[in-house]
């Protein structure tokens, strides 16, 4: 058992946070590898299912960061009642919002993105996953991905980043730290009491603990 089926079993054991769901963020920088990292733990859980929410189909280019609403009102609210969510993705080529898609009230349900360990939604996750990769670091890699079209995207993305974690970060309140490695992740939990249960802490002050 590696350390991605452990994450899974202590996942699983979790008691639900959302209805009769476990709601878990992985959060962290744009280019990061939240999407890498959700679907491979999604993965971990054999062949249960475990559906994976991810946060650029709520974003839209006019509205970065202010999903909050539309998550609210077509996941959380749904899925705190033991139903079957249906939100509408953003086509981020197109312009515009698809048909809605169905997001099952699964026991474990993976949120990912920039922002999904925000204030507004703590209250219904049970655990808050952080890809600990520097801000730049994560930033250049998310460039090279997307190439020189998209410079000017990451410009003001990289601005409104900034702006969001300053006014409601989310790495002080992670349970896990994540740190990919050239074997795959290094996971560190957050020592008790410096987690989502003290809101006092500023985001770098809880030193890491082996996982």
């Amino acid at each position: 058992m590696d350390d991605l089926d452990r994450l899974a079993t202590r996942l699983r054991a979790l008691a639900p946070s959302c209805g009769p769901v476990r709601l878990i963020a992985v959060d962290g920088h744009a280019g990061s590898g939240k999407s890498t990292f959700a679907a491979r733990l999604a993965a971990a859980f054999g062949g249960e299912d475990v559906p994976v929410l991810h946060l650029d189909d709520l974003a839209t280019h006019d509205q970065l960061f202010a999903w909050t609403g539309r998550m609210l009102d077509e996941v959380i609210a749904p899925l705190s009642r033991g139903r079957t969510a249906s939100f509408h993705p953003y086509d981020w080529n197109l312009r515009r919002f698809l048909p809605a898609r169905p997001l099952p009230a699964a026991p474990v349900v993976l949120v990912e993105g920039v922002g999904a360990g925000r204030r507004a939604l703590r209250p219904y996750l049970a655990r808050i996953l952080w890809m600990d990769r520097p801000a730049e670091e994560s930033w250049s890699r998310g460039r090279r991905r997307d190439g020189r079209g998209l410079s000017d995207f990451w410009d003001g993305w990289t601005a409104a980043e900034t702006r969001h974690f300053a006014a409601d970060p989310s790495r002080p309140y992670a349970d896990i730290l994540v740190r990919e490695c050239s074997a795959g992740y290094e996971l560190s939990t957050v020592p008790a009491g410096t987690a989502q249960s003290d809101r006092s802490i500023t985001e770098g002050d809880h030193p890491p603990q082996a996982y």
